[in-house]
């Protein structure tokens, strides 16, 4: 259900730059992918209900919305060229399409999560994970979720008792095995792991709000080549995103019953996640002076791990831009922008 944070696949994604296309040019039929969460559900509503069909028509092209139900595979598909947008985390845009040398645009900055991911302990507290395995999916968010929990009180992953690769299928069962000291994940199955009497919750991403954010990306060059496909994205999110606003029970039970759950389910959700409702919200957060320091402390922990794209040599090898044009990283080699410009547009009323 949570598909959004499986593991990440940059090395996949490189091997398959090669059918990817050179440089766009102006056209009129447009695709974009989505895999199920929370704060992409929104994609499936439009997309059903023919508000997306509404927005191309109005700018004169076909926007095709499609659902993949891997989350890696929408990424790699999309740094290969198939699809001219997608729906992904901040982080998997840096080390997929961005480290794979795909120039790319967060064109909507949707949400980030507010206390969906969690690190769950049985005893103690979060300094007593020292000499502790702590299972989790690697090279996801839970995983820099839990970098990030150790940074709190001065400990290191080295300072555990290992990290263990373990899916998010199998997590609430191991959790219940008395080897597992510790877990890190994300909803819904903090919401059942916390429901055993030993467990306690010890961080969760709402101690490091606006870190794990969650992005519609285009590519740079389409969207610069087709504008109207930006403002039909766009227009089309924004017109859910009211309904949503607006205590819609019809639509959010739809989005609800697609992610396979029920409408108190789909809005407990909700609950965890800081969505941005308000085109002008996210454009003042697109725009805040936090975004940089987290790009650089993501940047960080993909260098970390080896997955900031292919032989990069530091940090620093991927350029993120931001709107007011500075950039962290190499600005030789921006491949990663925040573009407020069309969320801008939706928040004067101007699509």
């Amino acid at each position: 259900m949570f598909a959004r944070r499986h593991f990440m696949a940059a090395t996949a994604a490189l091997a398959m730059l090669a059918g990817a296309p050179a440089l766009a040019q102006e056209k009129t039929d447009f695709r974009v992918a989505w895999s199920i969460y929370v704060g992409w559900m929104p994609w499936g509503y439009l997309d059903e209900s023919g508000i997306m069909d509404k927005w191309a028509e109005k700018y004169g092209i076909t926007v095709d919305i499609v659902q993949i139900n891997d989350y890696v595979e929408s990424i790699n598909q999309y740094t290969a060229g198939a699809f001219d947008g997608v729906s992904a985390t901040n982080m998997d845009t840096l080390s997929i399409p961005a480290g794979g040398g795909v120039d790319t645009t967060a064109l909507i900055v949707g949400d980030f999560s507010n206390g969906n991911d969690a690190v769950i302990v049985k005893d103690g507290g979060l300094a007593d994970l020292a000499g502790k395995p702590v299972n989790l999916v690697e090279l996801s968010v839970s995983h820099y979720l839990l970098a990030r929990a150790l940074d709190s009180v001065d400990l290191a992953e080295r300072d555990l008792g290992g990290v263990i690769n373990t899916s998010d299928a199998d997590m609430i069962a191991a959790f219940t095995t008395s080897d597992v000291q510790a877990v890190v994940t994300w909803n819904p199955l903090v919401s059942t792991i916390l429901e055993e009497p030993n467990a306690t919750k010890v961080f969760d991403s709402s101690d490091i709000p606006g870190e794990i954010i969650d992005l519609m990306v285009v590519n740079t060059d389409t969207l610069a080549a087709n504008p109207d496909f930006g403002k039909a994205l766009v227009g089309a999110w924004y017109e859910v995103l009211g309904l949503m606003a607006a205590g819609d029970e019809e639509v959010l039970t739809a989005m609800a019953e697609a992610s396979g759950t029920d409408l108190a389910g789909y809005k407990a959700q909700l609950e965890s996640t800081e969505m941005f409702y308000d085109p002008a919200a996210a454009v003042t957060f697109t725009k805040g002076a936090e975004l940089p320091t987290t790009m650089v402390n993501v940047a960080e922990f993909l260098f970390d791990k080896g997955i900031l794209g292919e032989g990069a040599p530091s940090p620093d090898f991927v350029g993120v831009e931001y709107p007011d044009g500075t950039t962290t990283g190499d600005p030789n080699n921006v491949k990663f922008r925040f573009d407020t410009t069309y969320m801008q547009m939706a928040a004067d009323g101007a699509l």
